[in-house]
């Protein structure tokens, strides 16, 4: 059941097979129907999750208005990041954009592992690197880049969104109007 999860595991970083069984304790596998939650409004983030399969969508709520951060595609790790490091609830909402199966990896069973296994203290760094080199790229996409160099550049990254996301949704992670994503769009 987890055999595709835990090898893409190990392409992140090098896994014993004892390794992978240890960590088979702290996993669990959930389906989730579109629209339901996997992480709701002021919930503490307990779990680094995995898309395998389906799509999820990453949103808060600003002054009243959804604004999307992010979406997760199959085959793509995603979490509240500073609800799952201090604790606290989180203001990320975490929702299945159509029927999903998600992986869960506990961070309680993964961060008593770290204790002891050295390769999987390894994964957990190496997992967290790829999470802040992300978010700094986005920091910077969203400083540097002309909405239309984000717009190809998600498209480029997650293709598939045209066909699983609202004009809406796309706009709002953005940072632009519906307006300006049409015109976008219209000009290609």
């Amino acid at each position: 059941m987890f055999t595709e999860y835990l090898n893409i595991l190990n392409k992140i970083s090098p896994l014993s097979s004892e390794s992978k069984l240890l960590l088979l304790d702290y996993l669990a596998i959930k389906k989730i129907k579109k629209g339901d939650y996997i992480l709701e409004h002021n919930k503490i983030c307990k779990h680094i999750y995995f898309v395998n399969e389906g799509f999820v969508r990453i949103f808060y709520y600003k002054n009243g208005k959804d604004i999307t951060e992010w979406f997760s595609n199959k085959n793509q790790f995603f979490f509240s990041i500073t609800s799952y490091f201090d604790e606290i609830p989180s203001n990320l909402i975490i929702e299945a954009s159509e029927d999903s199966e998600i992986i869960f990896l506990s961070k309680k069973g993964l961060g008593k592992l770290m204790k002891s296994n050295l390769e999987i203290a390894n994964l957990f760094i190496e997992l967290l690197s790829g999470s802040l080199i992300f978010s700094q790229k986005r920091i910077e996409s969203i400083q540097f880049e002309t909405a239309k160099q984000r717009y190809f550049n998600l498209i480029k990254v997650q293709p598939a969104i045209l066909n699983k996301m609202s004009l809406q949704h796309i706009s709002s992670f953005l940072g632009i109007t519906q307006e300006t994503l049409s015109r976008i769009r219209s000009n290609i």
